[in-house]
């Protein structure tokens, strides 16, 4: 079995926002585009058009209808799924091989394909479903946090980051150093009650989530709003906008 190093002052890892996330399916497809040249490409698809496709996604997206609840209406919450990064990850307790590691200098976990023999066991121990065994290569594909990406020098500054960060179009995803509490990130999930997923388990994943903020109950709870027309005089205001206010009074 493999043994974990000495826990990391750095923990590299990402903030998810649950309350901008829309469910674009934009980071897992940036995901897939990048990895599938990186360190960990290829990533294989099987009769992606037919009837029943498979291949390895290190993001996928998941939808759900949540009930209303009390003061809270009903809602689609889309909730975006990959590897935490955990501080004592069990996937990497079990791998009998040594190809699934945690690296010491800023606690991302990887897997050395020359090493692994897709017996999956890193699946099994994982909770949170993040390990993806591809059968094509015959070997376990997970999450790398972009690392060929986050520390390539050739690329600007401003893009070092994981691609389904870059990509997604609501900032619903941050990236940074969790082990930092004054880092952006760490101040972000302070600010907004940031949760881990199922800390009870004990593997103390590095990613947080953002809950969803409170929403309005409906149209019962909203204020009326006063016609322009009552609050300006229209011959203060531009044409343009005196045309609006007069369609919007009628």
């Amino acid at each position: 079995m493999t043994s974990l190093p000495v826990p990391s002052k750095v923990k590299l890892g990402l903030v998810i926002d649950l309350d901008t996330c829309v469910g674009c399916h934009a980071c897992a497809v940036a995901c897939k585009e990048w990895n599938a040249g990186g360190i960990s490409g290829p990533l294989t698809d099987e009769n992606p058009y037919g009837k029943d496709p498979f291949g390895v996604w290190f993001n996928r997206v998941h939808s759900y209808e949540v009930e209303a609840l009390d003061a809270q209406p009903a809602m689609t919450l889309h909730f975006p799924r990959s590897c935490l990064h955990c501080e004592t990850p069990a996937c990497v307790s079990v791998c009998p091989t040594g190809a699934s590691y945690k690296r010491a200098e800023d606690g991302i976990v990887l897997v050395d394909e020359d090493k692994c023999i897709g017996c999956k066991l890193c699946s099994w121990a994982c909770p949170y479903g993040a390990r993806e065994v591809s059968a094509v290569e015959g070997v376990m594909q997970k999450c790398t946090l972009c690392v060929d990406r986050i520390y390539n020098e050739n690329i600007p500054e401003e893009v070092r980051q994981p691609a389904c960060v870059q990509a997604c179009p609501t900032r619903a995803r941050h990236f940074g150093d969790l082990g930092d509490p004054e880092s952006a990130v760490s101040l972000l999930v302070a600010a907004r009650d940031g949760v881990s997923l199922m800390p009870e388990l004990g593997y103390a994943p590095v990613n947080k989530y953002l809950p969803p903020r409170p929403r309005r109950a409906g149209a019962a709870t909203m204020q009326p709003i006063e016609p322009v027309a009552e609050k300006l005089d229209q011959d203060s205001l531009p044409p343009l906008l005196r045309w609006l206010d007069r369609a919007l009074s009628r």
